[in-house]
């Protein structure tokens, strides 16, 4: 099959063109990220973190820069394909991905690192890097990994529950002020109505979910899935009776977990003992 011909130059993933475009309206306007914060009343934040691809933003914000920039659809129309992109992920999750999109309730048990869905920047490029990833395929792969906490956004995100073995809480990063901002994050999120987080001490014990971090996903037809992952690969598993099970151990083990304000006191401590490197 011959090769696509560049016309642009531009980026042919929609993630990355979705952002780059945001960049290039921009400019050419000569507008600062303020001057657009202060015109169209969000936080001038916001707009630095779509143009950086951290995040895709809400079809209100899209459709607010479509009318700014006089591009009627065209944004929109950039937003829904990024969206809708799973191509950006490696091949075993793409499924998984596709059934992620629709649930409307998740729970999740992390072994030793925190999940995609709440991992900062600086914590998911030190977590890749870890795993081998380097250069142009880090950044994109950290760009799809924020891309995901869009999920979590919105009137119609949602529930979601992890339980993060104290292991994650106490394996910290490089940066110590990318852990602070990783913890600061987490404490945050740890609030939200909709979302639950809790901790599982070391001194619970052995239990069934040694080694393997989980997911389960209630869809809208009432269908439960599970998705089981170690350090090499990962497992969609969609069959009643293995599913099941999955979510009988993941009771035993959430009964063996702080309580969601126990846990929240236990980042915050967590945080308190992250210092700062003196050389700063």
């Amino acid at each position: 099959m011959p090769q696509r011909r560049v016309i642009t130059g531009r980026s042919q993933e929609p993630r990355q063109r979705f952002a780059e475009e945001l960049r290039i309206l921009r400019a050419g306007s000569g507008t600062s990220l303020r001057q657009l914060g202060e015109r169209l009343g969000w936080d001038w934040s916001l707009f630095g973190k779509m143009e950086k691809g951290e995040t895709l933003g809400s079809p209100e914000v899209v459709q607010a820069l479509d009318t700014h920039y006089g591009t009627p659809g065209l944004l929109l129309a950039l937003w829904e394909l990024a969206a809708g992109d799973h191509t950006q992920f490696r091949e075993r999750y793409r499924r998984y991905m596709a059934l992620e999109a629709q649930a409307v309730s998740l729970w999740h048990f992390a072994v030793s690192v925190l999940p995609g869905l709440l991992q900062t920047p600086g914590y998911a490029r030190e977590v890749l890097a870890a795993g081998g990833l380097k250069g142009k395929e880090l950044e994109q792969q950290v760009e799809a990994r924020m891309g995901r906490r869009e999920l979590l956004e919105g009137e119609d995100a949602p529930r979601f529950r992890t339980i993060l073995s104290e292991a994650v809480l106490r394996t910290p990063l490089r940066d110590v002020r990318e852990w602070r901002e990783q913890l600061e994050y987490l404490g945050d999120v740890a609030e939200r109505p909709d979302l639950t987080v809790q901790v599982l001490l070391q001194s619970a014990g052995l239990h069934g979910l040694l080694g393997v971090d989980v997911w389960c996903l209630l869809l809208p037809d009432g269908r439960t899935v599970a998705y089981t992952e170690n350090g090499y690969r990962g497992e969609l598993i969609e069959e009643a009776g293995p599913v099941v099970r999955l979510q009988n151990t993941y009771d035993a083990v959430r009964d063996l977990a702080l309580t969601p304000v126990e846990s929240r006191k236990f980042i915050l401590r967590m945080l308190e003992e992250a210092t700062c490197d003196p050389s700063t």
